[in-house]
């Protein structure tokens, strides 16, 4: 008597790869709440000399800042030196156009969805959008900092700061679109949980329990 296996399982995400990206969540749920609190301080704070409500918000806002600063510099050298090639895969979807077209009829459950990575193409680019995001984030909060910290680390980046608000013009043009762009990780928040869980509904497989387990179960073709 034969045991049919009904399902499979492949690794596909390392334990780094699994803690950053919940590190990146968090960050990014941190800083939109603290940022917000920033620029409207919405809460009534006690009276007193003593009470330092904003600056422990500002407090938090910055240290969550330079995690997701520290995340996307270690993502970046992963995705280009990393031993697993599973990322580096995508790009090749990305550049042919049978794989959109494939991946766009799964959309509409017309056929499968065959990737040569573990993104297919629409989701690759919009990772890559969103990472430009994060990088224009880092580098507009990096130089927010370096005009209020003029010491330490903020004095070694004033020289970038500069280079920086003047291609933007000015301060005020860096935190409106500082501002602006903390929409687009809410947007993608709401899409991407909500796509995780579609994809795994429609392709019969725990996709979401692949950035916690770092394996993806699906059913075997066999």
């Amino acid at each position: 008597m034969t045991t049919k296996t009904l399902y499979t399982r492949d690794y596909v995400f390392s334990p780094a790869i699994r803690i950053m990206h919940w590190l990146r969540a968090l960050s990014i749920v941190v800083l939109v709440i603290t940022g917000f609190y920033i620029a409207w301080p919405f809460l009534t704070p006690y009276g007193g000399t003593d009470n330092l409500q904003q600056g422990w918000v500002r407090a938090g806002h910055l240290l969550f800042g330079f995690v997701l600063v520290g995340i996307t510099v270690a993502r970046a050298y992963l995705y280009f030196f990393s031993r697993s090639d599973i990322e580096r895969r995508s790009f090749r979807d990305v550049v042919s156009l049978d794989s959109w077209k494939r991946q766009l009829r799964s959309y509409f459950w017309k056929g499968k969805l065959d990737k040569a990575g573990v993104y297919g193409p629409l989701q690759y680019v919009t990772y890559l959008g969103l990472t430009l995001v994060i990088v224009f984030m880092c580098l507009s909060g990096l130089a927010m900092h370096a005009h209020v910290y003029h010491d330490g680390l903020g004095g070694a980046l004033y020289p970038f700061a500069e280079w920086f608000v003047g291609i933007m013009g000015g301060m005020a043009p860096v935190r409106e679109w500082h501002h602006i762009l903390t929409w687009a990780f809410m947007i993608f928040v709401v899409i991407h949980v909500y796509m995780a869980v579609w994809s795994g509904i429609r392709f019969k497989q725990n996709s979401v329990d692949a950035i916690v387990s770092g394996y993806n179960v699906h059913r075997s073709r066999d």
